[in-house]
């Protein structure tokens, strides 16, 4: 056994794009040995920003023997099927052996040297690479044939054990050199083999490991900033970004002028981190620090002063910048050059006037028009009371609060500020009609009504935020599903998923108690066909068992509640789902759906054009025969426990009607235990499948079984 080393040495690859790159090469480059029939014992993985390796472990020497068989077609099919079939095998007719007449193939594939197999999979893999761009270069990408990958592919490193594997692709010849890093090192670094790879880089001042320069930013930025007081704001995606920029990390501590926290904390920090790749630093009081963290990737001769004087010049330009946007989005100017200064403050509301002339959907018109559909559904909530002020809160406060948070939500999207970070977008509206002395509710709700944004993200609690995000995701749904722009696929361009188990979240942690299609119709909205009525149900249906997974609700039980139809009060439809989920787990609830399911059968077999209601034109009261006594017995029950489970389900005691279904079981089991349905008397026949109708009905006055798994 011995060790394959492949190094694929390019330009810079975008940090993005590193570490999937890295998992791409080993499955490759697995799938393609494994054609060959072998696998390695293990494949260790490196990326840096110039080159892509890894090392195959534990790989023979040569491949063993195998025989494939293949199956083939009739002896008594037509000449052209067997003539594609030898084809296909390669194989003549009297090398093919007829059993039972089928022609079947044994092909003997003699073992091959693994230095053969690798010499054709390094190439295949290279040239299938699936990096999201790649380009080609120089005089041979005149023709689409030539080579493609992320940047120029410069050299390639083939070691299986200490020798060269006999590569080339596109000109470029593999060997065993290879090169450091690209101000620390100079000429080639020459490789012996696999055990040697790392540390010979490391010798030339490049960390292979991707996993351990992350290591290395997080504890020197860390420790670094220890030393001056701070801490660093934790940012794994920063981490892995910077690791992927450097070959060599050395994080570096700078500072910038305390008078830049007067802009608003997140505005700094995207500027820092988006802008400038720096990580955020806390002080001792747990507020943002003015200072940073820049990660360099030389070890420089003065230990970084100029890299940090030359890093705090260009962040001070863009904080400088960010100062701007927040002048110019509050305040009017009077004068130029140095004269230049404030007159009057510029409102939210003179921002929003800006919004008519921003197209938010060709079909469903600015987003000035969307804001006016956002604030009367908003103020909908308020008055169907669906949204309650706070215990001794006023009600004419909450519709007055509500009302100016709606038309002000989207005013920020026009601010400069915004146009340079989006994502900001909520929250510089927040500070922005907080500054403007507008009450804190309205600001928190403008700051607020995007959440929540996804799962685990914060879900509003407050009247005013929960009425405006309620507001604007249901406008959204409703607006795109009526222009039929519904997700499809994967593909959901209006993030309605999202918007969906937004309010999902928003009902269910409020508990909110509406229906949904109700409150569509008093606000007037989109008055869907059948159809997308159902469509729109379905959809509701399938966000809502994506988001109960993680709550470990079943999602068969929540399609059982939908199917009953009319039920769209999610905290409603939650509570019986959760109710039915506790009795199936029992006994009781097992063998009760298991008499359902058979009921249910013998009404489909039995009477398969019939609805057949629960009493078919039969009076149980006055049969005109005598019953049995498990027949008798299961009517008592009947009568016994439709009226509680109904009376339970009015009540909202959802265990209720599962104890009401539960005395059931058992009359249900001696039924069929004793009972012949499909009697040659007609009036018993017609009479005991009503009985069943009759369960069944009761039954789905819970919830329809027929969709439980089990």
């Amino acid at each position: 056994m011995t060790d394959f080393l492949l190094e694929l040495r390019c330009e810079e690859i975008p940090a993005r794009m590193q570490l999937k790159a890295s998992d791409d090469l080993a499955r490759l480059f697995a799938e393609e040995l494994a054609k060959a029939g072998l696998k390695p014992a293990a494949i260790d993985s490196f990326v840096t920003p110039r080159r892509l390796a890894l090392i195959a472990r534990g790989l023979p020497l040569e491949t063993a023997a195998v025989s494939e068989e293949f199956k083939g077609p009739r002896t008594s099919a037509p000449a052209q099927a067997l003539d594609g079939f030898l084809r296909k095998t390669g194989l003549t007719q009297d090398q093919l052996e007829d059993r039972d007449g089928v022609w079947f193939a044994v092909v003997n594939k003699p073992g091959r040297a693994t230095a053969d197999v690798l010499a054709q999979a390094v190439p295949a893999v290279v040239r299938a690479f699936p990096w999201p761009k790649s380009m080609r270069w120089g005089t041979a990408s005149q023709t689409t044939e030539s080579l493609r990958w992320v940047r120029p592919l410069q050299g390639i490193v083939a070691l299986l054990g200490g020798e060269v594997i006999a590569i080339e692709i596109d000109g470029i010849v593999a060997g065993r050199e290879t090169v450091g890093h690209r101000f620390h090192s100079t000429g080639p670094v020459t490789i012996d083999g696999a055990d040697d790879y790392a540390a010979k880089l490391r010798a030339a001042y490049v960390i292979a490991s991707h996993q351990e320069r992350q290591a290395i930013i997080e504890a020197k930025a860390s420790e670094a900033a220890a030393a001056q007081g701070y801490s660093v704001i934790e940012d794994k995606g920063l981490v892995a970004e910077n690791a992927g920029l450097t070959e060599w990390p050395v994080p570096l501590l700078g500072d910038f002028d305390p008078a830049f926290l007067e802009v608003p904390p997140e505005v700094i920090q995207l500027t820092l981190r988006i802008n400038q790749k720096y990580f955020v630093l806390r002080d001792a009081a747990g507020k943002l620090a003015p200072a940073f963290i820049c990660t360099a990737n030389i070890d420089a001769i003065d230990g970084g002063v100029a890299i940090v004087e030359g890093n705090r010049k260009v962040l001070a330009a863009r904080l400088s910048d960010a100062r701007h946007f927040w002048e110019e989005d509050q305040w009017h100017h009077e004068g130029t050059g140095a004269a230049r200064r404030r007159s009057t403050r510029k409102t939210l509301a003179e921002h929003a006037q800006k919004l008519e002339r921003i197209t938010f959907h060709e079909k469903l018109g600015t987003v000035a028009d969307k804001v006016e559909r956002v604030v009367k559904l908003a103020r909908l909530l308020v008055d169907t009371k669906i949204v309650k002020p706070v215990s001794g809160g006023s009600e004419t406060e909450l519709f007055n609060s509500v009302s100016t948070a709606a038309r002000l939500s989207k005013a920020d999207l026009v601010t400069e500020m915004v146009g340079e970070f989006p994502e900001l977008q909520g929250i510089m509206g927040g500070y922005y009609t907080r500054a403007e002395g507008l009450p804190d509710a309205v600001a928190d709700a403008i700051r607020d009504h995007y959440k929540p944004a996804g799962q685990g993200d914060d879900v509003p609690v407050a009247p005013v935020t929960v009425a405006v995000s309620l507001a604007d995701k249901l406008d959204s749904i409703w607006s795109f599903f009526d222009i039929d722009e519904k997700p499809t696929g994967s593909k959901d361009p209006f993030a309605l998923r999202r918007a969906v188990l937004g309010v999902i979240q928003l009902i269910t942690r409020n508990n909110l108690r509406f229906s949904l299609e109700t409150l569509r119709l008093w606000a007037e909205r989109p008055i869907f066909s059948s159809q997308a009525t159902a469509d729109l149900n379905n959809f509701f249906a399938d966000r809502l068992k994506v988001q109960q997974k993680e709550a470990g609700v079943r999602h068969d039980l929540i399609d059982a509640v939908f199917a009953l139809g009319g039920e769209d009060d999610l905290v409603r439809l939650l509570a019986r789902v959760k109710a039915l989920q506790s009795f199936v787990a029992t006994d009781d609830g097992a063998n009760l759906l298991a008499g359902y399911k058979r009921a249910a059968n013998i009404l489909k077999k039995e009477a398969p054009n019939s609805v057949m209601p629960a009493d078919a034109g039969v009076s149980f009261s006055e049969l005109s025969y005598t019953p049995e006594k498990a027949e008798a017995d299961l009517i008592a029950a009947l009568d016994a426990a439709e009226p509680r489970a109904a009376q339970a389900v009015a009540d909202e005691a959802f265990e209720g009607a599962m104890a009401a279904l539960a005395t059931l079981r058992a009359p249900i089991d001696a039924f069929f235990d004793t009972v012949m349905v499909n009697d040659t008397d007609p009036a018993k026949r017609t009479t005991r499948l009503a009985l069943l109708a009759r369960v069944r009905d009761a039954v789905h006055n819970v919830a329809d079984f027929s969709k439980i798994a089990g």
